[in-house]
């Protein structure tokens, strides 16, 4: 394979990575894994920690990445090495948005003024609007429903 192939792989992963963000996040983290997602929406669950259930997430996901990472550099299977490289870069930028960006975790950098991070931002504030697992929408995290968009969109909800 050629280095654009490679380039390739890693983009076509980080791209299905948001697929699979919102489907482990609607049907997981939203489903039977609550237990470990709920102090992220409520938290009272957790009792003053820096850290949260939720963070257990981080590591779960992980274990794709590793994994691609050991098979392709220890068999003929190299490309699988640029699937975890995929998967890591979709880690570390889902990281920096969602917990540095949008919680605020780390105070790494100033708030962003463009019309895309007010979009994520409102996204995930509806999603957060919600404290139980139930009745929660916008599951994903890069790629943003085109209502959020709009400047009268926290006007637009509070009318409905």
């Amino acid at each position: 394979m050629t280095v654009a192939w490679y380039a390739f792989i890693v983009v076509i992963t980080f791209c299905v990575m948001e697929f699979m963000a919102w489907f482990a996040h609607k049907y997981i983290m939203h489903g039977w894994l609550w237990g470990w997602h709920r102090d992220h929406h409520d938290p009272q669950y957790k009792e003053g920690q820096f850290f949260e259930k939720n963070d257990l997430f981080f590591l779960v996901f992980a274990i794709p990445s590793a994994t691609a990472y050991i098979v392709g550099l220890a068999t003929p299977h190299l490309w699988l090495l640029f699937v975890g490289i995929g998967i890591s870069i979709y880690g570390l930028i889902y990281f920096l948005i969602h917990d540095v960006y949008i919680h605020r975790r780390f105070k790494w950098f100033k708030q962003l003024d463009s019309r895309y991070s007010r979009a994520i931002l409102r996204a995930h504030g509806s999603h957060h609007s919600k404290k139980t697992k139930e009745d929660c929408e916008s599951f994903g995290l890069l790629f943003v429903h085109p209502r959020y968009f709009s400047e009268d969109y926290k006007m637009s909800r509070k009318k409905t």
